[in-house]
Order: structure tokens, then sequence, then C-alpha cells
């Protein structure tokens, strides 16, 4: 397995990718339509990230980094094909962006999750993100859970 960064021609897989997760666990909300059809706008354009693990030239998982504040970044629009789920795809594609992060000497990554995904919430904890009050006003109304990981305040 490969873990690139974003190129155009990915962009569908980008789009289908996080659809499918989406409508399997909740629903597809405004905001994740309008930023996934947009990626270029919402992430890239705006100093933001996308990371897609590769393997026999097919996408099997996506990831982001979207800009937040100077030195935050979020990590979220994470996905992986549901055919390769369990093979270790989204422990690769966490590690890389851990590891990107830390390269960019980032103070801090932040996600938003839901606690009923308690295998990614133990996976994010694994990792050492750690829960934070999450505001009233967040972007995703399926989200009930903030964390972050620390790398320097």
């Amino acid at each position: 397995m490969t873990i690139i960064p974003y190129h155009k021609k990915y962009a569908s897989a980008f789009k289908e990718l996080n659809i499918e997760w989406l409508e399997t666990y909740f629903y597809v909300e405004p905001y994740d339509l309008e930023v996934l059809s947009n990626p270029e706008t919402y992430i890239i354009d705006k100093g933001g990230h996308i990371f897609f693990s590769i393997e026999n030239n097919q996408v099997t998982g996506t990831v982001a980094l979207m800009p937040m504040f100077p030195g935050i970044l979020e990590l979220t629009k994470m996905a992986v094909n549901k055919k390769t789920r369990g093979q270790g795809v989204g422990q690769q594609l966490m590690k890389h962006c851990i590891s990107f992060a830390q390269e960019q000497q980032l103070e801090k990554l932040i996600l938003y999750s839901n606690t009923l995904l308690d295998n990614a919430i133990y996976i994010y904890k694994k990792w050492g993100f750690v829960e934070i009050a999450l505001e009233a006003d967040s972007n995703y109304e399926r989200a009930n859970i903030k964390m972050e990981l620390v790398f320097r305040s």
C-alpha cells in the first residue's frame, strides 16, 4: 500500500468513498456534500491536504486534513473502501496524518466523531487523541464528540 497526496484524478474516489461511508453509518449532510463535491475549493485551496491509500492502482482509502486555525488541522473525511476494511488501511492513513502533522510542526490535530462508532473512538484514543469540549455550533449535526491530539502548545 502506498499513501499519496491529492491528485484531481482521484477526486471522484474521495467523494464516493465518503458518501458510501456516511450512508452506511449516518446520512449525508448538506455540508458534507458541498465539501465532497468541491474538495479543491474547501480543502486544498485553503491550505489543507487530502491523502489516498493506493493498492494495485486502486484507491483503498482516503483522509483529509482541513485548516481550522494556524497550526491546527481537522482530521476529517476518512473513509476506507468496504472491500478493504479491516486490513489496516485506516491505521496507515492515521499514521500518515500524524507523521505529516509532526513534520509540519503543527500545534495539534482535532477531529469530530460520534460515540456510536466504538471502533473509531478506540482507534483515535490508541493514537493519543483525547476528548475535549464540543462546541454547540459544530459543522456536523451527527458529531457528539470532539477530540484532539496535541503536539505542542
